[in-house]
């Protein structure tokens, strides 16, 4: 096992190297990210993954803005020089996503055909609240440039409350209109704010169902019109 110094690495013609970085404690691999010269000094001088983004063209560390810091246990080279293998203890998820890891889409299981039986189509991932919640946290804790959701957290609490305001007046529109089809898609359009919302005030899915499971609500409801009645 020899040694390696920066000098000897080889970086693309963008002054690029690919990171893969692993989980030290369960091998886990966590994402793969690239470092330029920079990056790779910041993250040797304070042992903390620093990457170039190459969408944003500047340097990035990891959890400045998530809080999701990366500690470097040890940097290692390939047999080429041209690759490095970062072993981390990571203070929390890897992906903008919210999830532990960046690689979590299955492309093939080695248990199924690689490409569905002709005339199959593909079944696609169940969707739920949950994943979409997940998505939206991941949006909160690390900016994306071009996504709108991003976009709403940086703009804040006033701007959410707007949307949804004007998306609660859409569905009352839709729905005095007994149109159906309009009425649903503005319904999406509102559960997406108030998800947003939610996850801006720091509001669970389970937050709500757990006060709504308090309350009974249809007997509340019928008692509360009888009371007004």
């Amino acid at each position: 096992m020899n040694k390696v110094v920066i000098d000897e690495l080889k970086f693309d013609r963008q002054g690029l190297i690919p990171a893969i970085v692993v989980d030290d404690k369960t091998d886990r691999v966590l994402t793969l990210a690239y470092m330029n010269r920079e990056s790779l000094e910041i993250s040797l001088k304070r042992r903390l993954t620093c990457f170039w983004s190459r969408s944003r063209q500047e340097l990035w560390l990891k959890g400045e803005t998530s809080g999701n810091y990366q500690h470097i246990v040890s940097i290692t080279a390939d047999c080429d020089r041209d690759a490095l293998l970062v072993r981390v203890k990571p203070d929390g998820p890897a992906c903008h996503l919210g999830n532990v890891s960046c690689f979590m889409d299955p492309l093939w299981t080695g248990t199924e055909p690689a490409e569905p039986a002709s005339g199959a189509a593909s079944q696609p991932e169940p969707f739920s609240l949950n994943e979409l919640m997940k998505l939206i946290r991941g949006r909160k804790s690390e900016k994306v440039d071009g996504s709108y959701t991003s976009y709403l957290f940086e703009k804040g609490l006033d701007k959410i409350l707007k949307k949804v305001g004007e998306e609660s007046t859409e569905v009352i529109i839709a729905a005095k209109a007994e149109d159906k089809k309009e009425t649903v898609y503005e319904l999406a359009d509102l559960t997406y704010h108030l998800l947003v919302l939610m996850v801006q005030a720091g509001i669970s899915l389970d937050d709500v169902m757990d006060e709504l499971a308090s309350r009974h609500v249809i007997d509340h409801k019928v008692k509360q019109e009888k009371m007004t009645s």
